[in-house]
């Protein structure tokens, strides 16, 4: 069982463009990310998935500059986009983890690989977000490459082309569906922000990154992060405005499984500054 993590990344973010390769800790954002998937234990390879615009050549660039793997594909179609990555590294299990997660915890991946590789003919998916408790920023999916290429094959629906996976988890009745909750069993999803949409996300991290990275060390984890913002709670209120806010708010009508408590929509004056 060959399971791979595919991150995928763009420059065009609607939000705040070009922010996988704006800097954090000396390098650009996309590779600190990378840097601790790999340090998960329990996969057996990372492949950045970005796409054939010109816009992307960027991150092709960085990565083979970087030694990255990198594939590109389809531009809107993320299934297509991790389906093609998947093939190409030869992949049995497909774990998606996207770019704007540059503090994920490799514990936290390594927890739901766990899971998954424990249980693989228990489970169709497995992930850590339906429904979430981790802090936002920590989001984990996993599914075998035969039930990607069913979702490729059947996923009519913009939205389940767009975010690979809500075919599989918004039918909770045809397929087998595991949820890893936090073993702390607090719930923060939507009270922290460690996710990166806006220009206040990326001050943020920035911050976690300047207090807590040590090139010579293994990476800084979750229990880390939240220690030094109970030591300086200022940082809470760099984008701690923004708590709660996510996609799924846009594709309401769209989805059966996520209620309104799982996201709220932006207030007035919290746009991108």
């Amino acid at each position: 069982m060959k399971v791979v993590a595919v991150v995928q990344a763009r420059m065009g973010s609607s939000r705040l463009p070009g922010k996988v390769l704006m800097p954090v800790a000396g390098a650009p954002l996309l590779v600190r990310m990378v840097e601790r998937v790999r340090a998960a234990r329990r996969l057996d390879d990372v492949v950045v998935a970005t796409t054939a615009l010109p816009e992307d050549a960027a991150i092709v660039s960085l990565c083979e500059s970087s030694g990255l793997p990198v594939t590109a594909g389809h531009p809107t179609d993320l299934i297509d986009r991790h389906l093609q990555a998947a093939r190409e590294r030869s992949a049995d299990v497909v774990v998606k983890i996207p770019s704007d997660c540059p503090l994920i915890d490799p514990q936290v991946i390594d927890r739901v690989v766990d899971v998954y590789r424990s249980h693989p003919d228990l489970y169709d998916f497995v992930s850590n977000l339906h429904p979430a408790s981790y802090p936002d920023g920590n989001d984990v999916e996993i599914m075998p490459l035969d039930l990607l290429e069913l979702a490729d094959r059947e996923a009519k629906k913009p939205h389940e082309r767009e975010h690979t996976t809500p075919f599989f988890w918004d039918q909770p009745e045809r397929f087998r569906l595991g949820n890893i909750r936090w073993e702390t069993g607090l719930d923060l999803s939507m009270s922290h922000r460690f996710t990166i949409d806006y220009r206040e996300d990326l001050t943020f991290i920035q911050e976690i990154f300047a207090a807590l990275y040590r090139p010579d060390a293994s990476p800084f984890s979750l229990g880390d992060i939240l220690a030094l913002i109970d030591r300086r709670p200022e940082l809470m209120a760099i984008n701690g405005h923004l708590a709660g806010i996510n996609w799924y708010r846009h594709h309401m009508d769209d989805l059966r499984t996520v209620a309104a408590h799982e996201t709220r929509p932006m207030a007035a004056g919290e746009a991108l500054r």
